[in-house]
């Protein structure tokens, strides 16, 4: 029996998907599965090397799970359309479930707390350990600067679909958190013409998009006469992809709950 983790990827296809594929190859923990891609896609059928180049065995990219292929954890980087599918694949073949697909419907995140129940589950908005790191400290500034206006910058390629990235709405629901407070109460996602000035306690938010940026968020703390600033900067998706094989090499096994990226990748103090 092998100590390696079977992993199947959903979406990969993607940029994510692929990169999450090629960090599962360079593993020593992990072995790819089964590399799954939408029906139609023009890589439906083809060997990874197309891809990849050479591999120390034969993987095809495929449309189905076949019963017979080992599925220890599935990681899900889809997009919100194709998110039902991979979360039931994942119930049904009583796999773990790690995804970092964004702008999920409320009832897609009620259908991930009920599988919770079956399976272990892991969803996060980003993958980064530092990241990781920049949640805990927005958290821990907004509970010593209670009375600081807090903004929210967030800026992404061209491509990407949802906005505010899942992240930055993962910082805010942070702040909000440390004042008591949801999001939505305290939440202004955009403001134009005459708006009136900013009322107290709001959580703003501000979405760039363009050329290839792979991610970058700022969360700010201003009051009268200075400001405080704390970003992340990710060079390329490598870092993301690295991470969500981490958490699925850990999650791999574990009792079926709701898990976090915090768990995975930065012991609590």
């Amino acid at each position: 029996m092998s100590d390696l983790v079977d992993i199947v990827v959903y979406g990969s296809s993607g940029r994510m998907g692929q990169a999450v594929v090629r960090a599962i190859l360079e593993s020593d923990k992990a072995r790819l599965a089964c590399a799954l891609v939408r029906p139609g896609s023009g890589l439906a059928d083809e060997p990874l090397d197309r891809v990849f180049g050479t591999l120390p065995r034969v993987v095809d990219f495929a449309t189905a799970l076949d019963p017979d292929t080992p599925c220890d954890v599935l990681v899900d980087f889809s997009g919100s359309n194709a998110f039902d599918a991979a979360l039931a694949l994942a119930v049904q073949r009583r796999a773990g479930f790690v995804s970092g697909t964004t702008g999920l419907r409320d009832e897609q995140r009620k259908a991930l707390e009920h599988a919770a129940r079956a399976i272990p589950v892991l969803w996060a908005a980003n993958f980064s350990l530092s990241v990781a790191m920049l949640l805990r400290a927005a958290r821990r500034i907004a509970v010593a600067l209670p009375d600081w206006d807090c903004e929210i910058l967030e800026m992404h390629h061209a491509r990407k679909q949802d906005a505010p990235s899942g992240t930055a709405i993962a910082l805010g629901e942070a702040v909000a958190d440390a004042h008591g407070v949801a999001l939505h109460e305290r939440a202004v996602y955009s403001r134009h013409g005459q708006v009136g000035p900013r009322r107290p306690g709001e959580i703003g938010f501000a979405a760039l998009r363009g050329g290839d940026v792979a991610g970058e968020h700022t969360v700010m703390f201003s009051t009268t006469g200075e400001r405080l600033e704390i970003t992340h900067r990710a060079a390329n998706r490598d870092i993301f992809a690295r991470g969500a094989v981490a958490a699925a090499i850990w999650l791999a096994h574990r009792a079926p709950g709701q898990y976090t990226i915090d768990q995975v990748l930065a012991p609590s103090d």
